[in-house]
């Protein structure tokens, strides 16, 4: 700062001003300490910065990459947020798993971050989130909502969209109308499956256990699964995969038994993928407002920061049914 100082010919103080924005500067002044530092190559030491404020100025994010690939979308989302206010996000992979998951949150923890984004695995509540809540740490849930509401957390409505899926699948005329349903202990895997019985039931449909087959939220699994519905004495004439990984899964195998999607077999899925319309016949899914909830998650951890004693808040934000031929519909 001295060196920028002095080839700006101003203070050291007028130095910080600029570059931390804390007091407006003349434009003359600020242009000529943000030449110096373009030419000195000067960075603010944060490390140092976070002993005398307290805060670094970073979130982290744990959340599981390779889980499902809106997730990396999500991140987009977060990180323009986070870098709109000023905050620099970290983030570590869980790989779904929670060991990886503990010691990702515990890594971030020890990059003092001022608060933490988290996708939680199905045993998070094990280990993960009582040590959280114990610690204080400023934290928001995304995704993945448990029902105890103890954190901040956002995440799409699940129930009533699979629902819908459902129903429209009941309104074309199928009355045997399978699952491929998520991995056990995921809170969406459970909202989904609670979904598809309420749209069975407002068709007045009954629920069939044989119709419900787990493809663990992965592709391999979900193509299993399909093989396994479609072998029954009575099969489904149409089918809801319960999330994009899965939906892969289903198309994979329709294809490798030679069953024609939308005329054979009717599919849908929950999760938009960006190749929707470009497979024949194009696809119709609920597609997840994924921007809106990386958004949402940003502002609410920056809330929580600013306020840690505030009430925990649940927000859950409507998916959009992205109506195509795969159902059957012309």
């Amino acid at each position: 700062m001295r060196d920028v100082a002095r080839l700006a010919g101003v203070s050291i103080t007028t130095v910080s001003h600029v570059v931390n924005g804390t007091r407006t500067v003349a434009e003359a002044t600020r242009k000529r300490v943000l030449d110096a530092v373009a030419r000195t190559g000067y960075t603010g030491n944060a490390i140092a910065r976070s002993l005398v404020t307290g805060g670094t100025r970073t979130l982290g994010v744990a959340i599981s990459l390779v889980a499902n690939p809106y997730f990396a979308e999500l991140m987009q989302a977060i990180e323009g947020e986070a870098s709109a206010a000023g905050f620099t996000p970290l983030l570590i992979d869980t790989h779904d798993e929670a060991e990886a998951e503990h010691a990702a949150v515990r890594a971030l923890r020890s990059r003092r971050v001022d608060g933490l984004l988290l996708t939680p695995s199905h045993r998070a509540s094990a280990a993960v989130l009582p040590e959280l809540r114990q610690l204080g740490v400023p934290t928001v849930l995304v995704d993945r909502l448990p029902a105890d509401g103890q954190f901040d957390q956002v995440g799409p409505e699940n129930v009533g969209s699979t629902a819908a899926l459902v129903t429209h699948l009941a309104e074309r005329g199928h009355r045997r109308i399978g699952l491929v349903s998520g991995a056990a202990g995921l809170t969406t895997s459970a909202e989904r499956r609670k979904g598809y019985l309420l749209g069975l039931h407002r068709a007045s449909l009954p629920a069939d256990d044989a119709l419900m087959v787990s493809g663990e939220s992965r592709v391999l699994p979900a193509a299993e699964a399909l093989r396994e519905l479609l072998a029954l004495p009575q099969p489904p004439t149409a089918v809801v995969a319960a999330n994009n990984n899965m939906l892969v899964g289903v198309l994979r195998a329709a294809r490798e038994l030679g069953v024609r999607v939308g005329e054979e077999l009717a599919v849908v899925g929950y999760d938009e993928v960006e190749w929707a319309e470009l497979v024949d016949p194009p696809l119709t899914t609920m597609a997840q407002p994924i921007t809106e909830i990386g958004r949402t998650a940003v502002r609410m951890l920056l809330a929580r920061i600013a306020d840690p004693g505030r009430r925990a808040r649940t927000v859950r934000l409507p998916a959009r049914l992205m109506h195509r031929r795969s159902c059957g519909c012309a």
